[in-house]
């Protein structure tokens, strides 16, 4: 089998290094790609935003399985563009992706279906944002309506400080682009978790959970970013609550939106608050998380190429899907400055050295090759990923353990990462 892949980050490295392992594929083609992607697949430069230079390409490769990883194809309706011309792909269409690219619409969707969600409002203009600012108790947080790469929720403390966020978003400061709408929604506390169910519109299942760490710094502060670690383990989330999660989010949508004649297939994120009042979805994301997937997948012991097949025939309920045993844990090197400016281009050392311990894969985020060597080309740079089975009660310890040791064997300058990731299963004992 001849497979696709489009996309060059750490989730695309994670995928296209779990189909290499499968016994079904024997080529895959990535787009653009990156350096660590490179060692394992045959990369094209061509961008996932140019949505012609992609169908093109689709057309030239003519493979047997095309997987969409980022967002920003399936908002320009990649899949539907491929299916129009009868491949295989995996992932949602246009209108099944906008329970992403459009948070009005997902909080509609979820007001109109009882799917738990915190309170809201959607604003048109800044007046109305004004205007409904006085309804919602401090804090509150302020999201932009359309894809912010993770960037686009703002935690506000005061009235102004919502304001101002509101502001930023219609007038296009914070983002880089103008917003047309932004939704003010009632804070959550308690903790969040990412729930992921593989989706074929008829039937969801679970896959895993996991849970992500978004802010820059140690002990959860500074400014969010696009995820800066990740782990799951065994008992994250007992047994009844993954089936609840199933039951009443990931079906409930699955069977609204194929009532609506928008059937979705592909994988459901859910970032659930497990909350005083119970389990509520902040937000949904229509494909693999990042960096989620990249501690998922080195726990998956399913041959991912027969899950993306059985997904597309729509017999997902019929594939077994089995995780290793234990904890993996994801721990992100990112640029110095990010998550606002940073340097690219800078000379990355010791990746020959940091992946050579069991269970240990480093995959490149944001990395590009220069005179034969990988450099720096993105905010987040690498994703330093480890596995460890139970050790002494605790699986958690050993992956953390193996992870951070690889990281100390990598360097480039002004390179952060969180020394913390997995704070919350170490205190939980997992």
């Amino acid at each position: 089998m001849k497979v696709l892949v489009i996309g060059g980050g750490g989730r695309e490295h994670a995928i296209v290094w779990a189909l290499r392992r499968s016994k079904h594929v024997t080529e895959v083609v990535c787009a653009p790609g990156n350096a660590g992607i490179a060692e394992l697949a045959r990369c094209v430069p061509v961008s996932a935003g140019d949505l012609d230079a992609m169908v093109s390409l689709a057309e030239a490769e003519a493979p047997d399985l095309v997987v969409v990883g980022p967002e920003l194809p399936l908002s320009l309706g990649l899949v539907d563009e491929l299916q129009q011309r009868g491949m295989r792909v995996f992932g949602p269409t246009k209108a099944a992706a906008r329970l992403e690219t459009s948070k009005a619409f997902a909080k509609e969707f979820m007001q109109r279906n009882q799917i738990p969600t915190a309170a809201y409002a959607v604003c048109a203009s800044l007046d109305a944002a004004r205007q409904e600012l006085k309804r919602f108790h401090l804090p509150m947080v302020v999201k932009a309506d359309g894809l912010a790469a993770g960037k686009g929720v703002v935690i506000c403390q005061t009235h102004e400080e919502a304001e101002q966020a509101a502001a930023e978003m219609f007038s296009g400061a914070l983002l880089g682009s103008v917003e047309r709408e932004v939704v003010i929604e009632e804070f959550l506390e308690g903790e969040e978790v990412s729930y992921f169910a593989l989706c074929d519109g008829k039937h969801a299942v679970s896959l895993a959970v996991a849970q992500d760490h978004k802010r820059i710094g140690e002990g959860d502060t500074g400014p969010n970013t696009g995820g800066m670690g990740a782990y799951t383990a065994d008992g994250l989330v007992g047994a009844e609550m993954m089936e609840w999660l199933r039951a009443n989010v990931a079906q409930r949508v699955v069977d609204e939106m194929a009532a609506a004649g928008t059937p979705f297939q592909g994988i459901l994120f859910c970032g659930m608050m497990m909350s005083p009042k119970g389990p509520m979805v902040l937000e949904f994301n229509t494909r693999f998380g990042d960096p989620e997937t990249e501690a998922i997948l080195v726990r998956l012991e399913t041959d991912i190429a027969e899950m993306f097949e059985a997904v597309i025939d729509g017999r997902a309920d019929e594939i077994e899907l089995r995780l290793r045993p234990g904890a993996s844990v994801c721990v992100i090197a990112a640029s110095g400055g990010y998550p606002s400016k940073y340097a690219q281009g800078l000379p990355i050392s010791g990746l020959d050295v940091a992946a050579s311990g069991e269970d240990v894969v480093v995959f490149h985020a944001g990395t590009a090759a220069k005179d034969g060597a990988a450099v720096s080309a993105g905010g987040r740079v690498l994703a330093v990923t480890a596995f460890a089975e139970p050790e002494n009660g605790s699986a958690i310890k050993g992956a953390l353990r193996k992870a951070y040791s690889a990281m100390a064997r990598i360097s480039f300058e002004g390179m952060q990462y969180r020394k913390d990731i997995g704070w919350r299963a170490l205190r939980d004992g997992l």
